[in-house]
């Protein structure tokens, strides 16, 4: 089943949810497009706290290696570390926007 299909079937849903916006208790096509948005931003956050907090856990990891291995160089990799987890955590925020953007366009 390819995405195209899916998408005519919602098409068809809201179409027919908003023929029968009389009947009080059904599901219009602005409830579906507010689910559909709501799991979407759920999802994109999902992803992107495992994705952000699996790399950040890594890099710290392989940081903290490195000084074990040369506590001379805890300087750099601590400021090395400091500016990627800085650009990790960007990303974060990034897909916070997206989410955020996801559920008000749905809204308005």
């Amino acid at each position: 089943m390819d995405t195209s299909t899916i998408v005519a079937f919602l098409h068809t849903v809201a179409a027919q949810a908003e023929t029968a916006e009389a009947t009080q208790g059904m599901i219009t096509g602005m409830d579906l497009r507010v689910i559909v948005a709501c799991i979407s931003a759920a999802v994109v956050m999902a992803l992107a706290a495992v994705a952000t907090g699996w790399s950040e856990g890594v890099a710290t990891g392989k940081a903290v290696e490195s000084i074990g291995r040369n506590p001379e160089s805890a300087a750099g990799v601590t400021r090395a570390l400091v500016i990627g987890l800085a650009i990790t955590e960007a990303v974060a925020i990034y897909a916070l926007l997206v989410a955020a953007m996801i559920l008000f366009m749905v809204v308005n």
